[in-house]
């Protein structure tokens, strides 16, 4: 199947129109607006938003159980952010506009391509732009949606902007810490010898640090972020940092969350409080490679000339993936950059990314 090159410029110079309106995580709200307005405009039944703000669009089909196809609205990057968009010859430039612009406009392009060709699928197909995928956001939005439909799906496609060329099927887990540490603070030089909150978090991140992580299963530890203290001159009072960790096996994850908690808990004496308190877990979950789900995803890329790569990653298909419902993730186009305030799409794959994801959803049930 190929995709109309008009229809393809059409989802290009959407998800432009997307990337240009801010959509920090829990703040998604105007974006959400405007894709509600379009999916009106394709001619969806039952569009609507939900408490989450997740946004819903239904293409009518026969009595099989319908598929769900979804694509996360929240980017990275905060609201002042310049969104610019610079354009090349065969790119485009902005932040966001792979991860995830791409991927909403992509839920458009399927629409129309449904509406154009007349399509009757065995049953209904439902699109759903979520919110609250990225960083603290945990996947509410997804969740929301997985709450929704339940397991009484044909399965769930999450679209990745610049993805394309790697299938998802494994669902890492992620466990998320925010660890704080008090103390009494003071004056640097007076109070000198006495507790530093941010001295004792950074022996603590030193020790997490030194941990010896398994390589397979696939295992990793970062800290993202640290706060804390008041000036140069004071001893720090309070500061925290902010531990993602994960893992592709969950009893390999459960370890290391164990070893970070016997380091949380040793870091305590009389005169420091230190303490950790989950701010995001993803749960883990994962299908095999040779699921019809799966297996479909490979075969319509692959006819689009793509070589496949089938991964594990933390998306929104982490969701139905942990609660034993097929999922799967597809891109549309290629890119790189994700996350940085270079990230760029690839046009000339757009056709390739659109066309396998039209067969898909021709083929799913």
């Amino acid at each position: 199947m190929n995709f109309e090159s008009e229809l393809v410029n059409r989802v290009i110079e959407l998800a432009v129109e997307i990337q240009q309106i801010p959509a920090p995580t829990f703040e998604e709200g105007e974006r959400a607006e405007f894709v509600r307005a379009q999916f009106a405009q394709a001619g969806l039944s039952d569009v609507e938003m939900d408490a989450m703000g997740n946004v819903y669009g239904r293409w009518p089909g026969g009595d099989a159980s319908p598929l769900v196809v979804s694509a996360h609205l929240d980017t990275v990057f905060p609201r002042e952010t310049d969104l610019l968009v610079k354009r090349e010859a065969k790119r485009i430039y902005g932040p966001g506009i792979g991860d995830n612009s791409m991927g909403v406009a992509a839920l458009l392009g399927l629409a129309w391509n449904l509406r154009e060709s007349g399509a009757s699928p065995r049953g209904d197909i439902w699109l759903a732009a979520n919110t609250c995928e990225e960083g603290l956001g945990d996947l509410r939005g997804m969740k929301a949606v997985v709450d929704r439909f339940g397991a009484n799906v044909t399965g769930y496609l999450v679209l990745e902007g610049a993805a394309l060329g790697h299938v998802y099927h494994r669902g890492v887990g992620v466990h998320r810490y925010k660890i704080s540490a008090k103390v009494a603070g003071g004056h640097a030089w007076s109070d000198y010898g006495q507790p530093s909150a941010i001295h004792e978090l950074a022996a603590l991140t030193s020790k997490i640090a030194a941990l010896v992580l398994p390589k397979s299963p696939r295992t990793t530890l970062n800290v993202g972020k640290i706060v804390g203290g008041t000036s140069v001159n004071t001893i720090a009072g309070d500061a925290s940092i902010e531990l993602d960790m994960r893992s592709e096996s969950p009893a390999s994850l459960a370890e290391l969350v164990k070893s970070v908690d016997a380091l949380t808990e040793a870091a305590n004496r009389p005169e420091v409080r230190v303490e950790a308190k989950v701010i995001g877990a993803r749960p883990a979950g994962e299908i095999s490679s040779n699921h019809p789900f799966v297996k479909l995803a490979v075969e319509c890329t692959r006819a689009q000339g793509m070589d496949v790569s089938l991964v594990g990653g933390s998306t929104d298909a982490n969701v139905p993936l942990s609660r034993g419902i097929p999922a799967a993730v597809m891109g549309v186009t290629r890119g790189d950059g994700a996350h940085t305030l270079n990230e760029f799409v690839e046009t000339d794959f757009v056709e390739r990314g659109m066309s396998a994801l039209a067969e898909f959803v021709e083929k799913a049930f």
